[in-house]
This record gives C-alpha cells, structure tokens and sequence, in this order.
C-alpha cells in the first residue's frame, strides 16, 4: 500500500472527524441559543433566592413569549441529535417557562372558596387544570406540565435530581434558578440546586433532641425515582428502600457532621409539610 493512498485515508478519517464535530458542536450552540429569551428573563425577574418579580414579568412578558414560541418551533429532528444532558436541560427549562406562563396567564390568581380553604389565595393551585387541563405546544405538539414531569422527564431518563430543579411556582419547590440549564453545565447546576436545596431548614432539618431528619415530602412523592441511580441494601437498613435512596444521595452533599447522623440511622424519618404559597418576591 503505497505512501499517497494511507495519506488519503488519514485525510479523509479528519474531514470527517472535522465534520462530525461541527455537527456536535452546532448541535450544542443551537441547544444554548435556545435558551437566550429564557435567560434574560430569568436575570431580569429571578432573584439570588429564587423569587419571582411576577407583577413585572406580567407587564413585560415579551421574552417570556418568544421562548414559549421558540418551544414551540424547534424542530424534532434538530432535538434528537441532543445529548441526554442537552434533552434533560430542555425539558427542565420547558417545565419552568411554561409553569411562569401559567401564572402570569392567570395574574392576579383568582382564589376560589373551597381551594382556599385547603391553599393560600396565591397558590398555583387556585388555577384549574394547571398541571393536567392547560396545553402547552413544544415541538409541534400539545403538552401539559404533567406531561413533560411524568411522561417526558420522569419516563424518559434517569435523572431524579430533577426534582430539585422542576419549579412548580411554590414557596415549597426548590428555588428558580435566574439562569437556564445547559447541558455542559447540567451536572454543576443540578448539584448546586441540591445543595442549595438541603440548606433550606424548611426543606430538610435535623433534630437530634427529637431523634428525627425532616425532609420535603417531595421525596415522599418521588422517593423511588432515586433507587435506581443511589438504592442500597447496606445503609440505612430500618428504612424502606425509597428512603434509603433518599438518604443515600443526601449524604454525598451534607456536611460532615450530618453525613455521620444520617449514616447511624438512629433517627425517625418525618414529612414536612409542602408551602404552596407562591414563590412571589
């Protein structure tokens, strides 16, 4: 084989890398310039604590809109070359966009009777069919936030650290970022949410006079969701597999004092209860 002919195949194995990683790298420019009108409306509307100027964003919903629109015109065939991270980031952004649509929708939330005997004036859940009546169109087609929670997200991928970045416009949430998830930067942003997440003493607390650890009920609700990334059979042996789960991942992100508590085991598990007072600045 002479000198000239292995030159060409050298040559051609670079064009080609050459071209797929302008592909790739295209792919990931056009998931992040996505999310411009989303990131200024973060900026602009979310503060360091997650709160949301909502009097404001309903006067000014212009960016808001052109993201929602842009949700909307991506094509299919653009999202499938996306990475799982790009795809997860995607959706979490969609989820929160269009929970922020929802409420300025409907803003000022109009409280009916018997809601606001169970919720506050303000909550997300004054609105009718918030989660499973109101469609939403991404990607062409019609959508409710349960939808994109349960049968996209939840369905889709293993990622239960989700649940501290899903935004449901309550004080119980986890807080709104004021910036967009990317893919590049999914694992650091959901890690950091996490943290943030169990630094809130209304979230999850540890009593060791009552000999309790008090967590969200969010992981009362999505518990099993954990399993199958942070399960164990060797800690936390007295609780259920959910909890154990639960637990296992906590211990990757509390100090080292409560890593110890929590490894011991000598504790009841409670359930806080969940703020549905809108996440408001």
């Amino acid at each position: 084989m002479d000198k000239s002919y292995n030159a060409r195949i050298t040559l051609g194995i670079f064009l080609w890398g050459t071209i797929i990683g302008s592909i790739l790298c295209g792919s990931v420019q056009a998931a992040n310039h996505l999310n411009d009108d989303f990131a200024a409306v973060l900026k602009t509307y979310v503060n360091q604590n997650g709160m949301v100027d909502y009097r404001s964003l309903n006067s000014n919903p212009g960016r808001l809109v052109s993201f929602v629109t842009a949700l909307d015109m991506l094509a299919p065939d653009v999202y499938r070359k996306w990475s799982a991270k790009e795809k997860i980031a995607f959706w979490i952004n969609a989820y929160n966009a269009l929970t922020l649509k929802a409420i300025i929708d409907h803003y000022p939330i109009s409280a009916g009777f018997f809601k606001t005997l169970a919720y506050p004036r303000n909550s997300i859940r004054q609105i009718p069919g918030v989660w499973d009546g109101l469609r939403f169109r991404v990607m062409g087609r019609e959508m409710t936030l349960d939808e994109i929670e349960h049968a996209t997200l939840r369905k889709e991928f293993n990622e239960p650290r989700i649940h501290l970045a899903l935004v449901c416009a309550a004080m119980g949430c986890p807080p709104l970022r004021n910036e967009p998830y990317v893919g590049d930067k999914l694992d650091q942003q959901l890690d950091d949410q996490t943290r943030h997440f169990l630094a809130n003493t209304r979230k999850f607390a540890i009593n060791r006079s009552q000999a309790k650890v008090y967590l969200s009920p969010i992981f009362k609700w999505f518990g099993g969701d954990f399993v199958k990334t942070y399960g164990t059979d060797r800690e936390f042996a007295k609780f259920s597999p959910d909890e154990r789960a639960v637990l296992n991942f906590f211990v990757k992100f509390v100090n080292e004092k409560d890593r110890e508590y929590l490894l011991r085991g000598s504790y009841a598990i409670s359930y806080l209860d969940y703020d549905w007072s809108l996440n408001e600045q």
